[in-house]
């Protein structure tokens, strides 16, 4: 079912906690979503999709589940904090010590369960770091726990710029059901080597790409704005 749903292909997981990034298209080949799937055995995977498309990706996924043997368990009891940085791992470590021993291994792109909570090194920021899935009525004594030892608190704006600065896609600003991933710059996160039919295949064989996202460099500090004019 997932090497159908995603135009990545899951298939590429063979080790428990292995994660893979890719797009979950509609059959125009536009994205619905930019997810991360963690592979943990044949039968279990665990989805992590973004907050304000959940329901909608969550309607989706149900709807495509039809002729296969699958099945889906929406998480909501828990919830995500992303330690980014180059210290955050020591931080996190000094806040959950009992993370410790699962994650020290973790290489980039690898998750580990530990105790009740999900334990991710994606560095889905631009930055390196943890993202700590957890029970929700644990998430704000873990929060303090992390303040307590030297992180701190950023927002959404922040790790816009850090995304920014790594050239990695924004859903909803640089992808959306209206664009193709061959246009947004994940090209990459198509997998068309194997003759597996996943949903927007045909729409992306067809050529109707004719926009490309492309990345500007400043010349001075400053932010480009939304509708903002470039001159070239």
């Amino acid at each position: 079912w997932l090497r159908h749903l995603l135009a990545n292909d899951v298939a590429k997981l063979a080790d428990a906690g292995r994660a893979l990034y890719a797009c979950m298209l509609n059959a125009q080949g536009g994205v619905i979503d930019d997810l991360i799937v963690y592979f943990f055995t044949p039968q279990r995977f665990r989805i992590v999709v973004n907050a304000g498309t959940a329901d909608t990706d969550l309607a989706w996924m149900r709807q495509t589940l039809e002729g296969f043997e699958a099945s889906i368990t929406p998480r909501r009891d828990l919830a995500i904090i992303a330690v980014q940085g180059p210290q955050a791992i020591d931080a996190v470590w000094r806040a959950i010590p009992e993370s410790r021993a699962a994650t020290q291994a973790l290489a980039p792109f690898q998750a580990a369960e530990t105790g009740d909570m999900l334990i991710a090194r994606t560095g889905y920021t631009g930055e390196d770091g943890f993202e700590i899935a957890l029970p929700a009525d644990r998430a704000a004594a873990t929060w303090q726990a992390l303040i307590d030892a030297g992180v701190k608190p950023a927002g959404l704006g922040a790790r816009d710029t850090l995304r920014l600065e790594a050239g990695m896609c924004l859903y909803g600003q640089d992808l959306d059901a209206n664009t193709s991933p061959l246009e947004s710059g994940v090209a990459w996160t198509v997998d068309m080597k194997t003759p597996r039919d996943f949903i927007g295949r045909k729409a992306l064989e067809s050529g109707s790409a004719t926009r490309r996202l492309a990345g500007l460099v400043l010349e001075e500090r400053g932010m480009l704005r939304a509708h903002q004019t470039v001159v070239t």
